[in-house]
């Protein structure tokens, strides 16, 4: 049986990704047996979760010991500092946790003979000359997007060990509206108090839930052939912050004249504390699709195999009334 270890399975991310493991069986009767086909340890750092071990993953002996002790076939590593803003406020953690510790399970990877999947960003690519393949040059216009790259370089050396897996911005179950830069504006659609909302309509953005990211990752790894150095996946549809608020609007029958289409000035310096953002940096799935054995004349994106965003807010919504 398969042994996974899933880094910051208490995230938005990583505990979609530790759930489509835990749950994926062979069978209904398996999993009602216990007969799941993986062995997977959660670990979990910020928020103690129970049923995830709790592990700093910038300290090295301690994570050395744990995968001595443990043994993983493959390691998909979720943990991250996701948050631009964040990052250029402290930069120094943000290389530290987005490329040292990549680094390091790369080379516990090349030394334990597992594989290792590393989630990084389109936000490696500057955004003007879209759509980008695996091999584009990277250009990130910010810190965040510079230190997801730097990760991506130190997996480089591991070729057919290691392989990084662009993703853009994702969204889907949620704590808290504010733990997704998608599901937070539900929080500004709802808020009726008169308050204005200036909101991005330039950046072109596609949102991609981490349900559907997570059921491609166990595809990965059960497709059973040697994966390229660098995978993209996305979904294919288009939106902005604000034409995102207008549908949020339109679910949840609610008026959003109190939120403002923004158009920023390019040639303006970027706010104190802010990070710059890229235009639009759509990855081609055309590769992702030929790894599954997908023929191009079917079009781009077979691969992707996932919920159009408004659609699965729609449910969301609907849950969250009912709760």
């Amino acid at each position: 049986m398969p042994r996974i270890i899933v880094t910051g399975a208490s995230g938005v991310l990583g505990s979609a990704v530790y759930s489509a493991f835990t749950s994926t069986s062979s069978s209904q009767k398996e999993q009602e047996n216990g007969n799941e086909k993986y062995t997977v340890l959660g670990l979990s750092y910020s928020t103690p979760v129970p049923g995830l071990t709790p592990l700093d993953l910038l300290d090295p002996p301690a994570v050395e010991k744990l995968w001595e002790e443990f043994k993983p076939d493959w390691v998909v590593h979720c943990a991250a500092e996701r948050r631009p803003d964040v990052a250029e406020r402290d930069p120094e953690r943000a290389e530290r946790l987005n490329a040292g510790v990549p680094g390091h399970l790369a080379s516990l990877a090349s030394k334990h003979s597992h594989k290792l999947i590393y989630i990084s960003t389109d936000y490696v690519f500057p955004g003007t000359t879209p759509p980008y393949s695996p091999s584009s040059p990277p250009h990130p216009l910010n810190l965040y997007g510079r230190t997801k790259l730097l990760g991506e370089l130190a997996l480089a050396p591991y070729t057919g060990v290691a392989t990084s897996v662009r993703v853009p911005v994702l969204y889907g179950p949620v704590k808290k509206p504010s733990d997704s830069a998608v599901n937070v504006l539900e929080e500004i659609v709802r808020d009726q108090s008169g308050k204005k909302y200036k909101m991005d309509d330039w950046q072109v953005r596609y949102p991609t839930n981490v349900l559907d990211v997570a059921g491609f990752l166990v595809r990965l790894v059960e497709l059973a052939k040697p994966l390229p150095q660098i995978v993209h996946y996305t979904a294919p549809h288009t939106f902005t912050k604000y034409t995102l608020c207008l549908a949020f609007g339109t679910l949840l029958s609610l008026p959003t004249a109190h939120i403002i289409p923004d158009v920023p000035d390019p040639s303006a310096p970027v706010p104190a504390g802010g990070a710059q953002r890229p235009r639009d940096c759509r990855l081609s799935m055309r590769e992702t699709d030929a790894l599954f054995g997908l023929a191009e004349d079917e079009g781009e994106g077979g691969s992707w195999q996932g919920q159009e965003v408004v659609k699965w807010f729609e449910g969301w919504f609907a849950r969250e009334e009912g709760a």
